[in-house]
């Protein structure tokens, strides 16, 4: 007796077709699972068995083999239990082979014929819609999420027992749980910030184009309360975004059962003691890191120097390419690692810096050589944020129009642009290729020799080069200009090197020769 179920499985964050086939046959009672099982697929074999003897369907000694096919590919987690055990009961003829088709099934089963959540049910369902299945069976408390992918019809259930029925047409499926708007997000407004007018207009053109950011100044100047203020001024995820994002956090397990559909960009702000695994993912099986659950939103690492340096030099390819990706000898998990970096440093290890700063060049010198020079390279924009005076702390806060609602039209106006300009394809100027750099940033005469003597006074690599045409080409974006002004040029070049000249300021050195109003 053959019987044949069809499944899916979480690998990485992407949902694996299984071919769950059961072979029973007469001879010594021995149960088999083939085709790569990880450990909690077979130890899967007690909890099906338990589970059919509570719905009183125990199964007869027979010889029992379970391929899981393609045989080639480790198969990981528990949501093979319910499939598994569907299988047994279609090969022993306790359900209809025929219910059976165009249907796929997942889920964890209990001891007690309960069948439990699983990670990774959006991936699934997602999959399962590729392929053209009719109907997905979920757990009850994955129904929620799984039902949030459109085109597909998914049915939850609770127990085996309620399978069985369902299955042999003694009951119907129970209609999904209508879905909850999930309660208003209170984000921090950019309004309840004093001053730093430098910052928040870096963290406006790093909204508008995507790009990342360096912060540096003393403790108490506001690197952190800007920060979290960035997914205030970021557009609102799109329905396909947050399914990508929903995706992510499911394979994670962070999901919240009741609102389980993520509608708000992700901010994420690990320790500085975080391992590498931690940040950009791993373990067995492996795991989405801080980077990916920072996909389409924000990731900020606050005192960035703190940092392991071989940790952070894992985020050097991430930047570039957008992924994660993970290497083992039997697989390669990829992530998608779209995040937008916020990171904030003060200058020195005592963090006061100028004349109050207690540090020895050495220390100093170890302190920000943490950072190495790739990764800096791969920053946009870098500033310096001074402290607050009293007065700033003191005055009536900011007008409303500089608030968060405000600012986040500006952004979604520059977005829209950037989107126009691609012709439909929603590709921000931090991801423009570098093939195409050129043609997207087109200069004006005067912003091009401006250029060229930023590119000689800063000693601008070609990254940074193309890096500055992006932020040049979102000043532009944000003054709706279709080209690369002077004026878009030399903000600009600032940002790109703010920290560089706020240094030599400090350790009396001249680097900007010019007026400041011709580089802001």
């Amino acid at each position: 007796m053959l019987a044949v179920v069809h499944s899916y499985w979480v690998h990485g964050v992407e949902g694996k077709s299984v071919r769950v086939e059961v072979k029973v046959q007469t001879g010594l009672p021995l149960f088999t699972v083939v085709g790569l099982p990880a450990g909690a697929v077979r130890e899967g074999k007690e909890r099906v068995f338990a589970a059919l003897a509570q719905t009183g369907l125990p199964l007869p000694p027979r010889r029992i083999t379970v391929n899981l096919a393609p045989a080639d590919l480790p198969k990981s987690g528990s949501g093979l239990d319910l499939p598994i055990a569907v299988a047994l009961l279609a090969a022993f003829g306790h359900v209809p082979r025929s219910s059976l088709v165009g249907c796929a099934f997942v889920g964890e089963l209990g001891l007690d014929g309960s069948v439990r959540p699983v990670r990774g049910a959006i991936a699934l369902a997602m999959r399962c819609r590729a392929h053209g299945r009719a109907q997905l069976f979920v757990p009850g408390g994955n129904a929620l999420e799984a039902t949030a992918v459109p085109g597909i019809d998914v049915a939850g259930v609770w127990t085996l027992a309620e399978l069985i029925g369902i299955l042999c047409g003694e009951r119907v499926p129970l209609p999904p749980p209508p879905s909850r708007a999930p309660p208003p997000a209170v984000q921090p407004d950019l309004n309840e910030v004093r001053g730093q007018t430098l910052a928040k207009r870096a963290l406006t053109i790093a909204a508008a184009g995507g790009h990342s950011l360096l912060m540096s100044g003393p403790p108490g100047a506001g690197k952190t309360m800007l920060a979290r203020r960035l997914p205030g001024i970021l557009p609102p995820l799109s329905e396909a975004e947050s399914l990508e994002v929903t995706r992510v956090h499911s394979v994670a397990g962070l999901l919240d059962r009741d609102h389980p559909v993520k509608t708000v960009r992700p901010f994420r702000a690990p320790h500085h003691t975080i391992s590498a695994g931690g940040l950009i993912g791993g373990g067995n099986p492996p795991r989405p890191g801080e980077i990916s659950l920072a996909h389409l939103g924000v990731l900020f690492l606050d005192e960035l120097p703190e940092f392991s340096r071989a940790v952070l030099e894992t985020l050097r390819q991430p930047i570039e390419s957008g992924y994660a990706r993970i290497a083992r000898v039997r697989h390669t998990v990829t992530f998608p690692a779209r995040f937008q970096l916020i990171a904030a440093m003060n200058p020195c290890p005592c963090g006061m810096a100028g004349d109050n700063c207690v540090c020895r060049d050495r220390e100093v010198h170890r302190y920000r050589s943490r950072l190495s020079g790739p990764l800096l390279d791969r920053i946009d924009l870098q500033i310096p944020v001074a402290p607050v005076g009293w007065d700033q702390l003191t005055a009536q806060a900011d007008a409303p129009e500089r608030g968060s609602a405000a600012v986040r039209e500006v952004v979604v106006r520059a977005r829209a642009r950037q989107v126009s300009r691609r012709g439909g394809r929603p590709l921000l100027n931090a991801l423009v290729p570098s093939r195409d750099v050129m043609e997207v940033c087109r200069l004006e005469t005067a912003g091009a020799r401006l250029l060229e003597e930023g590119v000689r006074r800063y000693r601008l690599s070609a990254r940074s080069v193309h890096r500055t045409l992006r932020v040049a080409r979102t000043i532009a974006d944000l003054g709706c200009e279709d080209r690369l002004s002077q004026r878009a040029v030399a903000e600009a070049l600032r940002l790109r090197a703010g920290l560089q000249v706020a240094e030599a300021t400090a350790a009396g050195g001249h680097l900007v020769h010019s007026p400041p109003q011709r580089l802001g």
